[in-house]
Formats: structure tokens, sequence, C-alpha cells
């Protein structure tokens, strides 16, 4: 099964969520909401869920084979590790132009 997932929010910093992702299967199907979570184990992929009457969480959605649920969770995982990637080189890019214009920049002795 072809899957695309979009990384729409990311939050290193912040909380047991990490991102919030959209996947799209086989390009006839979206899910949206999939959360990135920081667990004690390492990280896991949390599908859209509602709370119950009961208080327990109740996924909307969820793969139905173990095999596609491996799937999935891989596919979300491999986003999140590319969008952290690119964040830090863009972090990084950013911090090489800042020193370098202030290393540039004019200097006044009195």
């Amino acid at each position: 099964m072809k899957i695309d997932v979009r990384i729409n929010s990311l939050t290193p910093g912040e909380g047991n969520v990490k991102a919030i992702a959209s996947a799209n299967l086989d390009d006839c199907f979206a899910v949206k909401n999939i959360r990135v979570i920081e667990g004690k184990n390492g990280l896991f992929v949390s599908m859209p869920s509602y709370k119950g009457a009961d208080g327990e969480y109740h996924d909307l959605c969820f793969p139905t084979t173990p095999e596609m649920r491996k799937q999935l969770n891989n596919a979300v995982a491999d986003a999140y590790k590319q969008a952290i990637v690119q964040l830090q080189e863009q972090s990084n890019a950013n911090f090489t132009q800042s020193e370098q214009m202030s290393e540039s920049a004019p200097t006044m002795t009195m």
C-alpha cells in the first residue's frame, strides 16, 4: 500500500506530543490528526481518537492488521524523523547566516 505522510505541525520541545501528521492511503483515503507521542518506551504513533462516556479513549480509525499497523507506524515515524532533520538543517543554516552577517558587519571603535 502506498502511504504518503505529511507532518502538519512539529512541537519537539512541548510536552509528550511531538508532532501532528496526516496520512493519505493509496490516494483514496485520508487520515488527519495522527499524533507522534514520546512515551516511556520511545516514540509511538497515536491514531485520532475520542473520549468515550466510560472515560477511555477510543480510536476513530485504525489499521486492522498487524502488517498495516507496522507499515503506517513506520511511514509516520520516518516522516517525523525527516521533518526533525530538516528543522535542524534549517536552524543550522539560519545560525550560520546570522553568524556570517555579524562577522561582516562594520564595527565602530572609539
